[in-house]
């Protein structure tokens, strides 16, 4: 499912019209986005959450050139869905 195709459903289910759903769920996802950049988790109950996780420092190889490398320790966005979420997907 793409963007459009949420923003159809949302439009469809609620009788907004099309363009003020898209730009709702691109500041929903602006909001978020900026949440994450400054390392605050979004908490969405009955949904899940979106998180900011911390990768360790670690060694990788270039096989190619037959070197190694350290990657430096940074940070990544996650989503952990809710115990509700995860028993209607499963």
């Amino acid at each position: 499912m793409t963007k459009a195709d949420i923003v159809t459903e949302i439009a469809k289910n609620t009788g907004i019209e099309k363009a003020a759903v898209l730009k709702t769920v691109e500041a929903f996802m602006e909001v978020i986005k900026d949440s994450l950049a400054e390392n605050r988790n979004v908490y969405l109950r009955g949904f899940g959450s979106f998180i900011v996780k911390e990768r360790a420092e670690k060694t990788a190889r270039n096989i190619s050139k037959k070197t190694t490398i350290i990657i430096p320790a940074h940070n990544i966005p996650a989503f952990k869905p809710s115990k509700s979420f995860m028993s209607v997907v499963k």
